[in-house]
């Protein structure tokens, strides 16, 4: 018999002292329930997304230390957990101390070396350099180890063996990466498959959730352990992580794979504790039937977590939401609520004289129906005063013309209000009240800059800035029917045309709004952005008759929105530039973000300020498309011309 514990443990980021203090916890509960072996996840210790905090060395040497804590801790217990590993007398490219990624295995207060590591610990071989990685900065491969011995990493590669009741059981240390092999030279689960007599494998991972991951992670892994006709067990963590712009929730969804690929055990996503397995039962336990989760289901689970943990990890009671009547104010107000309590939120509608009875009225509604604070500060005096103030203030100087004074257009009259709205109301009540108050805007504004810099942009968190528009329709019938059970979001505020109300041409009354035609510029910001199609691609599939199979909308919506070519071509050169262009530094000031999407901006889609550019196919595509249809136009006008 060995029986294993799995524990999915929450990491806090930077704090080995208090990781450390938690492993020995667990450790003490797997004793205490007769485990054989305790398994943590990767950087368990110091935590995962650090920046540059691996450049300190001061930290490095506390996470040793920690490390040594833990192994010195294995007395009657056997335990796999991955920390930082440093060797001091070696450097990395950029000159600093030679750090690995690096899975440690103890026992009876001893580490146990891996039969062909030149280190007594398992090396990560593979280092993600993409998204939200930064491995290669901050780590040594032992891709790069390998080189520098002069072998390769099939010579280092090996098991650990651990003598447990008598037995010597050999195990397949894995990192994370180490299993998501597809893309490499190198797949280092194939070249342990070569030691026959190996026991089960162990991945111990720092894996932040995304949609659709779990399911491939499972495709993955289920198939890796068949190949290698042996048990894989899979150790994720739970908690929040980040690099900086870019808010990451880990999710857990620990798992057990038998010889045969079968999911037979699963720990519970977002809860932190221990799961034990026997490893002799594995191959007689059932398959598990996995539990389907909509879409929405897990977008709702991401970011419930994500809030609530952001706010404790910065040590905030209170949020400020300003609530314009509308779908994305709406939905982050039921979010807050939901995390934190409605006793800690605190709406407030800002109306101008652009803001309908309708959306004040709807947004006094969903005060109500979650029972929050409310507030109404009308803006309209202090934007015309802020208006007539700087158009009768002479500009003066050697280059000013004789009486020069600004024009203050409707188009920066709208500016002026977001910017009123956040820099002025929401900052001065949430300072007054305690409190920091949220950005609101969703995925597509963010993508082509439908913000105002330094107005709708500002707050110290945008939770729904990687949702698309119709996901934040679905999150607002899910908090509904599935969180609130109830109608905690007026059905007003759902059905309503969505529109900024910053001027009468985006009167909701009349119908009006936003000028994103949100059914078909979702899919195509969309491609944009998560699937990297650029217009050449979009006006190809345009050309072919396909585009709404290509990018995933409904179909008609291009002929229905875009009667000719050139119309067509008009709107996809509007969004590119300004997705491309303005919009770019908008998102770099923007606030951090949750990431659902594994496409989130931020570290996970950095972003260079060089404009936009049309590519030599696109030009000629371009060309044809508007000559044939200018030729239509021109046959029209002449049998027009003809019959009169």
């Amino acid at each position: 018999m060995l029986k294993i514990a799995s524990a999915q443990m929450e990491i806090q980021p930077g704090r080995p002292d208090a990781n450390t203090a938690n492993i020995l916890r667990q450790m003490e509960e797997a004793k205490a329930n007769h485990a054989d072996i305790v398994i943590f996840p990767e950087m368990a210790i110091p935590g995962y997304l650090l920046g540059d905090t691996w450049e300190q060395d001061a930290f490095l040497r506390d996470a040793e230390a920690c490390a040594a804590d833990v192994i010195a801790a294995s007395d009657g217990i056997a335990v796999i957990f991955g920390s930082v590993a440093v060797d001091w007398t070696k450097k990395n490219n950029d000159g600093r101390p030679r750090k690995y990624n690096a899975c440690f295995v103890a026992s009876e207060g001893k580490l146990c070396h891996p039969e062909a590591m030149p280190y007594p610990f398992v090396i990560k071989t593979l280092l993600p350099n993409y998204r939200e990685f930064d491995d290669t900065r901050h780590f040594f491969s032992l891709q790069k180890l390998a080189r520098e011995l002069g072998t390769t990493p099939k010579s280092l590669i090996s098991p650990v063996s651990l003598k447990i009741h008598g037995r010597r059981w050999k195990i397949g240390c894995l990192l994370c990466e180490d299993g998501w092999s597809d893309n490499y030279e190198t797949a280092p689960m194939k070249l342990l498959e070569e030691y026959e007599d190996l026991d089960f494998y162990v991945n111990i991972s720092s894996s932040p959730y995304t949609l659709g991951k779990n399911e491939k992670r499972q495709r993955l892994f289920s198939a890796a352990a068949k190949a290698a006709g042996a048990p894989l067990i899979y150790i994720n963590n739970v908690g929040l992580q980040n690099n900086g712009k870019t808010v990451y929730t880990f999710d857990g969804a620990s798992a057990v794979y038998s010889a045969e690929g079968l999911c037979v055990a699963a720990a519970p996503s977002y809860e932190e504790g221990l799961h034990y397995v026997d490893v002799e039962e594995i191959a007689s336990l059932p398959a598990l039937t996995p539990e389907k989760k909509t879409e929405i289901a897990q977008i709702y689970e991401a970011l419930s977590y994500g809030v609530k943990n952001f706010l404790d990890s910065i040590r905030m009671k209170k949020v400020v939401v300003g609530a314009s009547g509308g779908i994305d104010s709406a939905v982050a107000a039921a979010l807050y609520v939901d995390a934190i309590g409605a006793e800690n939120v605190l709406l407030v509608n800002m109306p101008s004289k652009f803001n309908s009875a309708t959306t004040k009225g709807l947004a006094a509604q969903l005060a109500k129906n979650l029972g929050c604070r409310h507030m109404i500060v009308p803006i309209e005096e202090s934007v015309s005063y802020t208006a007539k103030q700087l158009s009768e203030i002479p500009i003066e100087g050697a280059a000013a013309a004789p009486g020069e004074h600004l024009t203050i257009s409707s188009f920066v009259r709208e500016n002026m209000q977001a910017r009123n709205r956040s820099g002025r109301v929401l900052g001065t009540i949430a300072a007054a009240w305690g409190a920091g108050f949220t950005c609101n805007g969703n995925k597509a504004e963010t993508t082509v800059g439908y913000a105002t810099l330094y107005g709708d942009l500002a707050g110290f968190l945008c939770a729904l800035a990687d949702l698309w528009k119709y996901q934040v329709y679905d999150l607002a019938r899910y908090l509904n029917e599935n969180v609130y059970r109830r109608e905690a979001i007026p059905q007003g505020i759902i059905d309503i045309v969505p529109s900024a109300e910053l001027s009468d041409a985006q009167n909701v009354d009349e119908g009006k709004g936003d000028p994103i035609h949100y059914p078909y510029h979702d899919y195509l910001f969309r491609a944009f952005v998560e699937a990297d199609r650029n217009p050449e691609d979009i006006l190809t599939h345009y050309a072919d008759d396909d585009l709404e199979a290509y990018i995933g909308c409904e179909k008609g919506l291009v002929k229905t929105y875009f009667p000719t070519a050139e119309d067509f071509i008009t709107d996809l050169e509007r969004w590119w530039r300004l997705y491309t262009g303005m919009a770019v530094a908008k998102r770099i000031q923007s606030p951090p973000l949750l990431s659902v999407s594994g496409r989130a901006y931020g570290s996970d889609h950095p972003e260079s300020q060089i404009g936009a550019y049309e590519t030599i196919r696109y030009r000629a595509l371009k060309e044809k498309l508007l000559q044939k249809y200018y030729q239509k136009y021109l046959l029209f006008r002449c049998l027009r011309l003809t019959k009169s």
